[in-house]
């Protein structure tokens, strides 16, 4: 299965809404807009920043349509998957193929502690449900508790011809090194998932990074990719420098807010996040400020 439009930067897109918590869609159509103008290589709607988990499926199903038609084809789009039940997983992932998405992107199931035999026939169930669509599985243990093995990751990119490739979110470059040797016979795609490790990732064999801050700097994360691909290591380097204290200023706020506030500091005016999640406050704020500033966003 085809699979050559697995590379560069794709952006879990955020989901701007309004006070009642409606997706706003001309803000979506903006952000759509913004994001590829930055240059990223590809949209993945309801990433974890895209708070998949707050949203019912026939939101997801608007938010699909919304972005496929305002990207128009420029750049691919993926569907971001993270539903606990193999069921519910195959529901979206067939919405995703009727939409015409160009590939799917499946999070283990959270909560559980599922055995390596159960993950495969919950992932394979959900392939073959789709068999003509790529699937990408999304590595993520620091939000399900616990990381998919290369055993299982092997196993699956052999037996299984739409998985073509992972997004691996674990940040322990050994772990991302093995997903990528193990499978590089089947010409499996791995992509870094922590955007503190985009040159890392690219510097071991990744095709790319999925990153969060590409959507309110998406011009220095796509230099990131675009300067180590051209072969200046060194100036990728540098760039990535520049992005990591603003990243890294993030955690200091709860879980995912920190992206939609970047934007509305840089006057996107993306909305909130979805309750419990409030935008960041004192401290958490200030960080953002300041190292927004340091990196000349902000005056």
């Amino acid at each position: 299965m085809d699979n050559s439009f697995l590379k560069g930067i794709v952006v879990p897109i955020i989901t701007p809404i309004d006070k009642q918590e409606y997706v706003d869609e001309k803000k979506l159509r903006n952000q759509v807009d913004f994001v590829i103008d930055g240059g990223v290589s590809g949209v993945l709607a309801f990433g974890s920043n895209g708070e998949f988990y707050m949203s019912e499926e026939n939101e997801q199903r608007r938010v699909l349509e919304i972005i496929l038609d305002q990207t128009q084809k420029r750049v691919p789009v993926f569907m971001g998957i993270g539903a606990i039940s193999t069921r519910k997983c195959i529901r979206i992932a067939k919405m995703a193929q009727e939409l015409g998405a160009d590939a799917v992107s499946v999070l283990q199931p959270m909560f559980l502690k599922p055995t390596e035999e159960e993950l495969f026939t919950h992932f394979r169930a959900i392939a073959e449900s789709v068999s003509d669509k790529p699937m990408l599985l999304y590595n993520n243990p620091g939000r399900t508790g616990y990381t998919m093995s290369g055993n299982l990751v092997e196993r699956l990119a052999h037996e299984l011809p739409n998985i073509v490739g992972m997004k691996d979110s674990s940040g322990d470059m050994t772990q991302t090194m093995e997903f990528i040797r193990r499978n590089r016979d089947v010409n499996f795609k791995v992509f870094g998932g922590k955007d503190t490790l985009i040159y890392s990732c690219l510097s071991v064999g990744a095709v790319g990074s999925v990153c969060t801050t590409a959507n309110f700097v998406p011009k220095l994360i796509c230099s990131i990719y675009n300067t180590f691909v051209a072969g200046n290591q060194a100036e990728s380097l540098e760039l990535q420098y520049k992005l990591n204290p603003m990243r890294l200023a993030m955690d200091k706020s709860s879980f995912p807010v920190a992206t939609k506030d970047y934007c509305n500091l840089l006057g996107m005016e993306v909305g909130d996040p979805y309750r419990p999640n409030l935008p960041a406050s004192g401290a958490g704020r200030e960080a953002l400020i300041q190292e927004m500033r340091r990196a000349g966003y902000l005056q």
